[in-house]
């Protein structure tokens, strides 16, 4: 293949960027479609939840699945064949018969959904250096949130007007077109000579590794924060803060815009960092730390407050996973890079699965969000304490 001119990077940032916003379009908008699937299949509140859920499940193992067969083969095929398998299993889901056929095709989407995110940012880490990796990173990264917002924009509108069949339909368009450009467009950097390296370690040994293990607390305090202020932002400004129901919404959607400005500046700033990049991510951690722990204070309770904290805690407590991901990736060992990305996010994707039922018994039981913020808070407060305690050097694993 001839040399690939240097310029193509910035095609590479915007393949992937697609690819990315394409591939999660549905798993991070299905929330939206919430009420025509319980009228269209008759759903209890619960069979609801375990239906948006499933999606969220596969990725506990194919998180790790992926970031073996990136370090093996191009993530060309790697990341399109997910795309595909996305795209495959809405159709199946919009063909469904009943509840079951339904619920098996959402967790095979969320096994094509596993290679997005390692794939993705892999793509980007091979392509671009480390004086503008977080740039990079921000920039793709920020394809998730905008997916999902364009995905809660358009599918109900598209549910009500044609069903929710239909709109699954979309969904897998929608991935069909990002696995297209990504397999058609994406092309690996000009390889440098081989080295001689080391066999790798098996991808479970990297546990081990100090650096890894701050990588991972500071991941799931983080995700576990963005979490909350996703499933608590609208009914703690509806229920605290006395705002309507709409109004409250719409801090919801500018602390996501928030984030997704914040996951493009944050991690340029990184870039500049004289200090190392991983000094942006323990920023985030303090800023989540003391903006969730003001929501559990009177300050939560005043409207203008707490609409300002929320936006604050969208820059940071969705942006920090721009300077996070290109930390990761320039922290693996050489050839180890979708090893270490594939296990770094399936820590992440527990506490995916697991924050949203936790916060909610929380505020069942105790009938107020101050528990739950305090949890939130403790969590970033003591992963802050662990990874100040020494710097998190290149090398994890060597």
């Amino acid at each position: 293949m001839p040399a690939v001119r240097p310029r193509y990077r910035w095609a590479v940032l915007g393949i992937a960027t697609f690819t990315q916003a394409a591939t999660c379009y549905f798993v991070q908008g299905v929330g939206s479609l919430g009420p025509a699937l319980q009228d269209g299949l008759s759903l209890s509140t619960g069979q609801l939840g375990l239906l948006l859920s499933a999606a969220q499940l596969m990725p506990l193992i194919g998180l790790l699945v992926v970031g073996r067969l990136l370090d093996r083969y191009d993530e060309r095929w790697i990341v399109g064949a997910g795309a595909l398998v996305v795209a495959a299993g809405l159709a199946l889901g919009a063909a469904a018969p009943g509840y079951g056929m339904l619920l098996l095709a959402l967790l095979i989407v969320g096994a094509g959904y596993s290679s997005a995110q390692p794939g993705g940012s892999k793509s980007v880490a091979a392509w671009f250096d480390s004086s503008q990796r977080g740039l990079a990173m921000g920039i793709r990264q920020a394809g998730l949130p905008l997916g999902g917002a364009l995905a809660a924009a358009v599918q109900p509108v598209l549910a009500a007007q044609y069903g929710w069949r239909a709109t699954l339909v979309s969904g897998a368009l929608v991935a069909l077109a990002g696995a297209a450009v990504f397999t058609g467009c994406y092309r690996r950097p000009p390889s440098p000579p081989a080295a001689s390296t080391p066999p790798p370690a098996p991808q479970l040994r990297m546990l081990r590794e100090p650096a890894m293990v701050r990588i991972m607390l500071s991941g799931i305090a983080l995700v576990a924060a963005q979490s909350g202020l996703g499933i608590l932002t609208v009914l703690h400004l509806h229920d605290t803060a006395g705002l309507s129901a709409g109004s409250a919404a719409l801090v919801l959607v500018a602390a996501q815009g928030a984030g997704i400005a914040g996951r493009i500046c944050l991690a340029a700033w990184s870039d500049r960092a004289r200090s190392g990049r991983y000094t942006t991510v323990r920023a985030c951690l303090a800023a989540v730390t003391a903006g969730t722990l003001a929501l559990a204070t009177p300050l939560g309770h005043h409207p203008a407050t707490a609409c300002a904290l929320f936006v604050l805690l969208g820059f940071f407590g969705i942006g920090w996973y721009g300077p996070w991901v290109a930390h990761v990736a320039e922290s693996a060992p050489p050839g180890r890079t979708g090893s270490a990305l594939g296990l770094a996010m399936t820590t992440n994707q527990i506490a995916i699965v697991l924050t949203p039922p936790l916060l909610g018994l929380l505020r069942d039981t105790t009938h107020t969000f101050t528990l739950s913020w305090l949890l939130l808070a403790g969590l970033t407060a003591a992963a802050l304490w662990r990874v100040s305690g020494k710097s998190l050097g290149v090398g994890v694993g060597q």
